[in-house]
């Protein structure tokens, strides 16, 4: 149950790994934060993901600031449920001052005035007031299903990754598998060891390396951090080795002769899938590995769309680090490169939280 109205210092909205990294470097920093989390539960997505999900990197690259992932006990590296502990854990070392399950609806400003407190409503009733906001919400929430002809007419199940957990249930079935990043070879690998699978994608797969795990990742994105600090944008970052991690499943699924990709298929038809030449794959599933958007629908009152007549690249429009530049109160953390490299990942978002909360303890008003 959500208390009453209060009135705080800066409020995060998620709690998941961006807002627990924000929780503590805003302490540091001198504020008292409030986090408002929609699950019922710690972890963020990480408790919904598929049951088979694993880190890139081993734990003693996966942790958040101020606190050591533990080593993971089995083989390989850490799967989602030891990170879901690790994170319930973390809230209590720093006693993180959670609130949940409380779905935020709408952040908009008090008054006019640039120093005017933010109101923060929920579906709950409750209402905060703070000097200052952190969006920590994260993608898992908004699955991109994209539009093509004739999907309303399958006949068979369309499935996003959002929903997919485990390969049990496909057995014998025709799976067809959208997408070219991790989640695709990843989930294209699982099911394919159980069902008939096809690939699909809109364009050909890019598979970095095999002994490219996490920690070179971190040390690509790191040096793009600095690059872009020193005014360098020529660094392509870690997107210049590609876009798929050669996890084991993958490289054995590579061996199986299973991560041979079509191109794009045109249309959906009720027994699967065609494309412009006349080809056809009939299908039972079609299973969307399109991705995640932002979920920001709780700051369209503030209309952060626009700054200073800048048409928006981003769904808040433009930042500056992780600060929407139509509003300094206003702060978004762990959506991805557009607020910090590698600020989606555990051990990358301690460095872009540092900043916001530096930022947000510098404002005249706090």
């Amino acid at each position: 149950m959500a208390p009453g109205d209060r009135d705080v210092d800066v409020l995060v909205v998620g709690g998941g790994q961006a807002g627990l990294a924000a929780g503590f470097h805003l302490r540091r920093a001198g504020l008292d934060p409030v986090i408002l989390d929609a699950a019922d539960r710690p972890g963020g997505a990480w408790p919904r993901t598929w049951d088979s999900l694993r880190l890139f990197s081993p734990a003693a690259y996966s942790s958040l600031p101020g606190m050591r992932m533990p080593p993971f006990p089995g083989p390989g590296f850490p799967t989602a449920g030891h990170v879901s502990s690790y994170l319930a854990a973390y809230e209590q070392r720093y006693d993180l001052d959670v609130v949940r399950p409380v779905r935020v609806t709408s952040v908009r400003a008090e008054e006019a005035r640039p120093d005017s407190r933010l109101v923060v409503e929920s579906e709950a009733g409750a209402t905060w007031r703070a000097r200052g906001v952190v969006s920590a919400t994260g993608t898992w929430e908004r699955p991109f299903w994209p539009a093509y002809s004739g999907m309303a007419g399958f006949r068979g199940r369309h499935l996003h990754a959002a929903d997919y957990r485990r390969p049990e249930g496909f057995e014998g079935a025709r799976v067809v598998v959208v997408g070219g990043g991790n989640t695709a070879a990843q989930l294209l690998a699982e099911v394919s060891t159980v069902a008939h699978t096809t690939w699909v994608a809109p364009r050909p797969p890019r598979f970095m390396p095999d002994d490219v795990d996490g920690r070179v990742l971190f040390g690509v994105a790191t040096r793009r951090r600095r690059a872009l600090d020193a005014g360098d944008t020529g660094d392509a970052g870690v997107g210049g080795l590609g876009d798929i991690v050669m996890v084991p499943p993958v490289r054995e699924a590579r061996d199986r002769g299973v991560l041979d990709a079509r191109p794009m298929f045109s249309h959906v038809v009720p027994d699967g899938v065609a494309w412009r030449d006349g080809s056809h794959e009939p299908a039972d599933v079609i299973l969307w590995c399109t991705g995640f958007r932002p979920a920001l629908a709780h700051l369209a009152p503030l209309h952060l769309g626009r700054a200073h007549g800048v048409v928006p690249t981003v769904p808040v429009g433009p930042v500056a680090g992780t600060r929407a530049a139509a509003d300094p109160r206003v702060h978004l953390l762990g959506y991805g490169d557009w607020t910090g490299p590698a600020s989606a990942t555990l051990i990358g978002v301690g460095r872009t939280a540092r900043d916001a909360a530096r930022d947000l303890a510098d404002l005249p008003f706090m």
